[in-house]
Formats: structure tokens, sequence, C-alpha cells
């Protein structure tokens, strides 16, 4: 139990525990640089996606609910999950449950490096021992299940989930999101600090088209780069310039195989 949040690990080994052998990178004593990142193919230029508008946001988002009609909700809730992580009343009116929350992050996340030897007496003396971290892209598709409560806000989720996977970026990167699909069109939300994911659940019901939670990064347009910290700068300008050049190696090969069959074609071609 952190801060009022009960984590729960029904998906833990399975989404992470497979995944950690490859996805942390090496740390060498020769290394100059602070930080180390295990670098993999990602994009800075994503296509806009649809957001939710406060005029359309859902009855349930601004639903109060009596403790009679939470009661028969979460009774309703139980009776269509085929699973084990069913909601539970508590005497005081609250309710417990597990929420879902897939992680989709487009950037690397810190983490604290592997143990090393302890630093010397003379470094700590000096002050030249420095914190290291290792820095990493969490696998694609990282699901958690979290064991929560109704009155748990998100940015608790958030928190939760970072101290889940020993994640030591500041929690003020990241933002929950609510996904739907309505009319063949997806829809993200992004939730307040003090909106309470386990309300949203039990009013959406189990359905994860109806409702699903997603961590991304917490962007409303422009990326804020101050955020972030001189080495992961650095890393970003080193991913980005293999991207340019990717794109263009695929714009060179693009046009001499364009500009090859019109050779052929003239080669080929007979007059009149």
């Amino acid at each position: 139990m952190r801060d009022g949040v009960e984590v729960s690990t029904p998906s833990f080994e399975k989404t992470w525990g497979s995944t950690t052998s490859s996805g942390y990178c090496s740390q060498d004593d020769s290394d100059s640089e602070l930080e180390q990142y295990f670098t993999a193919r990602t994009s800075f230029f994503r296509k806009p996606r649809k957001d939710v508008g406060k005029d359309e946001q859902k009855d349930r988002e601004k639903q109060e609910l009596s403790p009679s009609e939470i009661e028969q909700k979460v009774r309703e809730y139980n009776a269509q999950i085929n699973s084990n992580l069913f909601m539970t009343m508590n005497k005081d009116g609250s309710y417990t449950g597990f929420i879902k929350v897939q992680l989709k992050l487009v950037r690397p996340v810190s983490v604290p490096p592997p143990p090393r030897k302890a630093s010397s007496a003379l470094e700590v003396r000096k002050g030249t021992a420095v914190k290291r971290r290792t820095s990493f892209y969490l696998p694609k598709d990282t699901a958690k299940h979290l064991h929560i409560s109704s009155k748990t806000k998100a940015h608790e989720v958030i928190e939760a989930l970072l101290n889940k996977f020993t994640v030591v970026d500041n929690p003020r990167k990241f933002a929950l999101f609510e996904r739907s699909e309505r009319e063949g069109q997806v829809y993200l939300r992004k939730l307040p600090d003090e909106e309470r994911p386990l309300h949203l659940r039990l009013c959406a019901g189990p359905s994860e088209k109806v409702l699903s939670l997603v961590l991304k990064e917490n962007e409303t347009g422009d990326v804020n780069w101050d955020a972030f910290s001189m080495p992961e700068l650095h890393n970003f300008l080193r991913i980005l310039k293999r991207e340019e050049e990717e794109h263009v190696k695929q714009l060179v090969e693009r046009y001499t195989r364009t500009r090859k069959k019109m050779q052929e074609a003239l080669t080929t071609h007979t007059p009149g």
C-alpha cells in the first residue's frame, strides 16, 4: 500500500519480467556519460489524435452516485467480468477494484542503475561521486493492473505505476488518459490530477472498448524540452539524427528506383 494505492501484479511477470534482460543497457566504467541509453527507433513526429472536448465528455465523467447506486453498479460490474478482478464494497461506502493501464511511451524512461561498488571515501569527501541512472524504452504494449480505491486519484495512479516499474523520472512528465471508441472513432481525454479512475471504470463497465486507461507523456502540443536532463536531450538528438538519415536514405532509394525504371523504359521503347 503506497499513498492509498495498493498495487497488484497479475500481469507483471508477463509484460515486464520477460523483457528486462534486453531492455537495460550496459554500464561501463570507461564511459564518459552519466547516463546510457538503450537506443531503439522512435519518432518525434506523430500524427495528431482526436481529443474529447469538454462538451463531448460522457455523462459518466460527471456522474455522482448514491451509496445504493454504487452497490447496484458494483453488482452489475462483477456480473459482467470473467476473471477474479472483482470490485468490492467497503463499510465506509467506498469501493476497491482493479484498473488496467496501458503504457504507451515514445521516449525512454530512467531507472536506478544495476548495483555498483560503493564510491570511495575520497570521492565522497571531494564530492566527486556522481549519481548514475539507466534509461531504456519500455516494450511496446506494456500493461499493468493496479488494485486501487475509489478515492485514488489520477496523479496517485501515475506515481504508483512509476514506483512499480522503479522509474525515477518526474511524475509530472506523464499523464493518464481515458481512451474510448465511438462510431469508429478513437478519442483521448487527459484526466485531471484529481479525477478518480476507478469511478470511471465502474461507470463505464469492464469493456476496454468503451473505456481504457493509457499512460502517455504529458503533452498538450509542443514538447517541453526544458523538463529533460542534458543527457536525455543529447540522446534525443542522436535519435533524431539517425531518423533523419534513415528518411533521407529511403528517399534517395525511392528516386533511384524510379530513375532506373524510366531508363529501362527509354531503352526498350520502340519509336513510332
